[in-house]
């Protein structure tokens, strides 16, 4: 039985690293993050949604294991009906410092690590402490209630 559970358990981790492989530009570095969120803030307010910004880098495997985790069938109806997601680039951990400070971000904590704003550019929530991280471990249930408490109230 225990060879069964860890033959699935490394199936299900290949599979997943597999997948997270093909996605392998969510944060782009070419990308000016101020003008994102500039354009973000635009679309959530004619949306009436917030906007979730997720620091992180392509280097962190965490960072894509979220972004995955925000397509999963449970997940990204909430998401895609709440939030304009933000993916910001902080590269080795000096890129776009500006803006991890002004969203509270404390990048030397961990990433990814995720600022809920409105669409009026009010800071609402920063983690502070790594809450989010190591995001694999994280499970569905958290990430859910993540969102649904921080969603924009009808």
């Amino acid at each position: 039985m225990r060879t069964i559970a860890l033959a699935l358990t490394l199936f299900f981790a290949a599979t997943a690293f597999a997948q997270l492989r093909l996605n392998t530009s969510i944060y782009p570095a070419n990308v000016d993050a101020k003008q994102d969120v500039a354009e973000a803030l635009q679309r959530a307010k004619t949306e009436h949604k917030r906007l979730l910004l997720v620091f992180g880098a392509d280097w962190c495997y965490d960072c894509h294991v979220l972004d995955a985790r925000f397509h999963e069938f449970n997940i990204a109806p909430i998401v895609d009906k709440n939030f304009v997601v933000v993916h910001i680039d902080i590269g080795q951990g000096e890129k776009n410092a500006d803006l991890a400070q002004k969203y509270q971000i404390p990048v030397n904590k961990g990433v990814p690590s995720v600022a809920v704003v409105t669409a009026d550019d009010k800071l609402l929530y920063s983690t502070q402490h790594g809450e989010i991280s190591p995001t694999r471990r994280l499970p569905a249930s958290n990430i859910i209630d993540f969102l649904e408490k921080w969603a924009p109230k009808s």
